[in-house]
């Protein structure tokens, strides 16, 4: 939810103590001063005591008042701006820990020291229930992992024997054979992808340093030829892009988005266009492609598993749903973010930014241009 800019809690209660003790000063200086000309109390005016009555009184009361009004403004200002920071220290140490549990480390918990109170038992409320959360989808992976892992073994005799079955010459030319062979083919892409996504998704891999440029390099090498079979114009371009994670796992980022920018394309004129660049906390990796127009409202919805644009259902390579759910995993699982954009002309735009590495002690990374892949 948008909200306009506003005062924060730390001043609104730097301002309300000032407020109470200011307002408290002047009722007891008013009283004091009450008191004072009634008993005709003697005071101080130029070093030497004497009675004062009516306006010499408030002539020689005012000052004083004004000091004290003075030094309680001043007072009330910085120990109310203190005392309110002591007060919520906890919160800002909670919002930080919500705030890192929404951008997906369900490991995090703020574990609030100190006895019972308000903040203490919203803190622990608060990691218990990103305990439960965590318990939860880690049951959820882990039941996704062993279901695709159980559905290999089937799969992979049923591909054998269709590959048996089309390999006799007496039904080789048999058309259900072959709509058998592509389902197959297909529940093992499947298979495959899910379980990519639980094990990106549970975090558990090798973190090294990675030239994201040489790991769009490759799936563009890689990919070139679904590309010319496609008629798909391949162009690279950009800057070393340093980053620490998996190279398995950026390798099937890359090799995601550029494979869903080739086959969502305009059929035998399409371009897509692979570019990388470094900034002094992230780096990029950009995959553009011509292609139908995209709502944004679609686009938003591409990267959930199993959906799809309506465009891209209606072709002979729609996939099995997970490209970009995978890639948006990868990205999360190193720290990331996964960011697409309809193109003006028609296609996509997706941009992937990772935390840059730490620059080696010999100096940081030097620009280099690439060359379109097959020129």
């Amino acid at each position: 939810m948008h909200r306009r800019r506003g005062l924060s809690v730390r001043l609104k209660l730097t301002l309300s103590y000032t407020a109470f003790l200011m307002a408290a000063g002047v009722l007891l200086l008013a009283a004091i001063g009450v008191f004072l000309f009634k008993e005709g109390w003697l005071i101080t005016i130029g070093g030497v005591w004497r009675e004062t009555p009516g306006i010499a009184f408030v002539r020689g009361f005012a000052p004083m008042a004004a000091a004290v009004m003075t030094f309680l403004l001043v007072f009330g200002l910085l120990g109310g701006w203190l005392l309110a920071g002591r007060m919520l220290a906890p919160l800002d140490r909670i919002t930080h820990a919500t705030r890192t549990v929404a951008n997906g480390s369900l490991s995090h918990r703020i574990r609030l020291p100190g006895r019972q109170d308000e903040f203490r038992e919203l803190a622990d409320t608060f990691d218990m229930m990103v305990t439960r959360l965590e318990a939860h989808v880690a049951e959820q992976e882990r039941f996704a992992a062993n279901a695709s892992h159980e559905l290999r073994t089937p799969l992979s005799v049923s591909k054998s024997l269709l590959e048996v079955a089309r390999a006799d010459p007496g039904r080789a030319a048999d058309p259900l054979i072959d709509r058998l062979h592509a389902v197959n083919t297909r529940a093992i892409d499947l298979t495959e992808a899910l379980l990519l996504l639980s094990r990106a998704g549970r975090r558990s891999f090798t973190r090294e340093h990675v030239d994201l440029s040489l790991v769009a390099e490759e799936a563009t090498e890689t990919l070139l030829p679904l590309a010319e079979k496609h008629g798909v114009t391949l162009e690279t371009y950009g800057d070393v892009a340093p980053a620490v994670g998996s190279p398995a796992l950026l390798q099937q980022l890359a090799a995601n988005l550029v494979h869903n920018a080739i086959v969502h394309n305009l059929p035998g004129q399409g371009s897509v266009w692979v570019s990388t660049g470094a900034g002094p906390r992230t780096v990029l990796l950009t995959v553009e492609n011509t292609g139908e127009p995209i709502a944004p409202e679609v686009a938003s919805t591409l990267t959930e598993p199993f959906q799809r644009g309506t465009e891209r259902v209606r072709t002979d390579h729609a996939g099995v749903g997970l490209g970009l759910a995978i890639v948006r995993t990868i990205a999360e699982a190193h720290d990331g973010t996964l960011t697409l954009a309809p193109r003006p002309g028609g296609g996509l735009r997706v941009t992937v930014a990772l935390p840059a590495a730490a620059p080696h002690p010999g100096g940081g990374a030097v620009p280099r241009e690439w060359s379109p892949a097959g020129a």
